[in-house]
């Protein structure tokens, strides 16, 4: 009695899809599959992908900060603390960085003679073995001078100097002497860096090396500008900030 129902039950197996197609959702934007099941339209890939473009970017600036920043390290060190000296060099909140040695003595002039103030700076240099560069030189030509009631007249004079850091030399001649009038003058420590934060006496490679340095400050200022803009949402007193303290540099000195 059973056996007509064998059928039906084949006709249903028969007729069952082989596979299930899920139609896609009936919407105007496109779908990816992840991993998990979950579904990704177009915007949202596109907001990941400029998440990971801006994190790229982060790290890459990150990077840059530290690495002119550790360039820059010891030469801020040094130019943050001369640059306070110096900025205290005169009253009323002058902060004194040590009284020079002076020293002066008289020097016979060279057989052979001497034609031009740079060529007593380039003796001098030699004879008393200076290092340092040769500084102004100056000849003021011989004129009349009044001497109370009368009149006489002053040779031709000529003056020389030789910085360096660490000091310098001066010299003055008068043409027609046959000595010449050196004075010494030797700097204390805290003078000597100030004198390297001025560049006094020092050659093309440290006014380079400086060069350098500045830049680091220029891209350091320009890097940690950004870094406050795209980590810190606050950007309303960072502009505060930033203008007050413009205003007192202005109003500052302008007083």
């Amino acid at each position: 009695m059973a056996l007509p129902a064998i059928p039906r039950i084949l006709e249903r197996r028969v007729n069952a899809p082989d596979t299930l197609s899920p139609r896609p959702p009936a919407t105007g934007h496109s779908t990816q599959y992840r991993p998990h099941g979950r579904l990704i339209d177009d915007a949202e890939h596109v907001v990941r992908k400029n998440r990971s473009r801006r994190s790229t970017f982060l790290k890459w600036l990150r990077k840059v900060h530290g690495w002119v920043g550790l360039w820059g390290a010891l030469l801020g060190l040094l130019f943050g603390v001369t640059g306070f000296l110096l900025n205290h060099r005169a009253p009323p909140m002058r902060i004194s960085t040590g009284e020079p040695q002076v020293a002066q003595m008289q020097m016979p002039l060279p057989a052979e003679g001497l034609k031009s103030p740079r060529d007593l700076g380039v003796w001098l240099k030699k004879e008393l073995k200076i290092d340092g560069n040769l500084g102004r030189t100056r000849r003021e030509p011989a004129h009349p001078v009044g001497w109370g009631d009368k009149s006489t007249m002053q040779p031709e004079q000529w003056s020389v100097m030789v910085a360096s850091p660490g000091g310098n030399v001066q010299a003055e001649y008068w043409v027609g002497n046959n000595f010449v009038s050196v004075k010494r003058t030797e700097n204390t420590f805290l003078a000597t860096m100030t004198n390297l934060h001025k560049g006094v006496g020092l050659s093309i490679g440290w006014v380079l090396l400086i060069d350098t340095f500045a830049g680091s400050i220029i891209l350091l200022s320009l890097t940690g500008l950004l870094l406050w803009t795209e980590l810190n949402k606050r950007r309303t007193a960072g502009v505060v900030i930033v203008t007050v303290s413009l205003i007192a540099a202005v109003v500052c000195g302008l007083m």
